[in-house]
Order: structure tokens, then C-alpha cells, then sequence
């Protein structure tokens, strides 16, 4: 997949080292597969929260962050939306941001 925006990962886990690890983790392994359907990513990351309007919600860092994606299947794009902590989160409509 092609990940659209690896800077606002880069930008986040500047701002909270600890995170760093898990969201290269991720980030490396999302850009070496093909998802034609949420189905696909459930496989690979059964605790993945499946929202409408193609969003995905992971849990990073053993739950202590979100991050959203928006995935266009059809194109192999995922565009991160957000990234931060639950209280950020909380904030957000994910099936919209």
C-alpha cells in the first residue's frame, strides 16, 4: 500500500518517542502489502476497529495511541488522518476526519 502521510507519523513520534517503534513497525508492514478489503486488514490486525466511510482506527503502542487511516481500496492509498493519544482521540469524529 502506499501510505500518505509517512511526515505526519514522523511529526507525532517526534513528539512522543515512545511510540516511534510501533508506528515504523506498522508503517513498514502496511507498505509491503496489498488490502483489497477490510476483510484483508482484519486478517492481518484483528484488533483494527472498522468504520464507515473506508476508515480503519489501530491501536499503536499497546493501546495507548490511535491512529486513523482512510484506505482506498481500489488505488492501494492509505492516508493517515490522525494520530494521538485516547483523550485527542475522544475529540474526533473518525468516520469523518
Amino acid at each position: 500500500m502506499r501510505i500518505i502521510s509517512r511526515k505526519t507519523l514522523l511529526d507525532f513520534w517526534t513528539r512522543h518517542a515512545d511510540a516511534k517503534q510501533a508506528l515504523t513497525a506498522w508503517h513498514f508492514e502496511v507498505k509491503h502489502v496489498t488490502w483489497r478489503c477490510p476483510a484483508d486488514v482484519v486478517a492481518r490486525f484483528p484488533y483494527v476497529s472498522v468504520l464507515p466511510n473506508d476508515r480503519l482506527v489501530f491501536n499503536i503502542k499497546g493501546n495507548a495511541y490511535r491512529l486513523v487511516v482512510a484506505v482506498n481500496y481500489g488505488t492501494g492509498i492509505v492516508y493517515v488522518r490522525f494520530v494521538g493519544a485516547h483523550a485527542e482521540y475522544d475529540r474526533v469524529d473518525a468516520e469523518t476526519i
